[in-house]
């Protein structure tokens, strides 16, 4: 916290002061203030005097991970940020002022950043987890002067996407130009991305275990004897073994076994 919004709670300098020196408080750089128990993420940024962002401030709002090991920070243009570690720097204006006091940047000031930062459909499945958690309307931010890449982003996003696993999975078969259903219902459940008629893919997570996974495979078995063709994969074959994915949904597709037979 900002040594000046204490201040304003009526608490002196000089009890701050003696806070500090029994250790009670840390002063992570001049003019802030946090307890010694406090996230480390948000002392760094405190201590650099920037504002998390991007990818960065959307894991740590539990938007989508992606896994960007680089910190991700927000400075003003003519701002002299002091850091110790590599970092990406977002040197901008933001169209949502940011808050003296506050760490974390804006939602929307995050959803701009990752659109004009990160791979098109990297974006894509992040916005779309903040949407569907309600950080941003949609209508609202095409009333922004948004860049053409950022209204990309906007339009291909889905607000009620279920997850970024599903996201991802179809973004990265759209070149393919056939019909595909995100999220649709199916025999009593819903699946993850029906290509053509028949062609089911489906994203196994880290839940898909016990009976969830025998639950899931009494599904596959109704879905084959009705004449879909089930493909499941893992999380981690979707982010680290794509070509070896997409190569089964292709042989599935030159098979026919996306179409419905008559």
């Amino acid at each position: 916290m900002l040594t000046a919004q204490l201040v304003k709670l009526g608490i002196s300098l000089t009890r701050i002061k003696r806070a500090v020196a029994a250790g009670i408080l840390i002063r992570p750089s001049k003019g802030w203030v946090a307890l010694p128990g406090a996230d480390p993420m948000l002392i760094n940024a405190a201590a650099a005097r920037v504002v998390i962002t991007c990818v960065t401030a959307a894991a740590y709002l539990d938007w989508w991970d992606v896994g960007e090991k680089k910190p991700h920070l927000a400075a003003a243009p003519h701002a002299h940020p002091i850091l110790t570690q590599p970092a990406r720097v977002h040197w901008n204006e933001p169209i949502v002022p940011r808050q003296p006091g506050k760490l974390v940047d804006s939602p929307t000031n995050v959803l701009l950043a990752v659109a004009e930062c990160r791979p098109f459909e990297e974006a894509v499945t992040i916005w779309e987890s903040g949407l569907r958690l309600g950080v941003a309307k949609p209508d609202a931010l095409r009333l922004l002067p948004l860049r053409p890449r950022t209204l990309a982003v906007l339009e291909a996003a889905r607000p009620y996407a279920d997850a970024g696993t599903e996201s991802i999975l179809f973004h990265r078969l759209t070149w393919l130009g056939l019909p595909m259903r995100r999220q649709t219902w199916i025999l009593g459940h819903r699946v993850d991305l029906l290509i053509g008629d028949r062609l089911v893919i489906q994203v196994d997570g880290g839940h898909h275990v016990d009976a969830q996974r025998a639950s899931d495979n009494e599904h596959d078995a109704q879905l084959r004897l009705a004449g879909y063709h089930p493909i499941r994969v893992t999380y981690w074959q979707l982010m680290n073994d794509w070509p070896r994915v997409q190569e089964l949904i292709l042989d599935a597709i030159a098979h026919g076994l996306h179409l419905a037979k008559h």
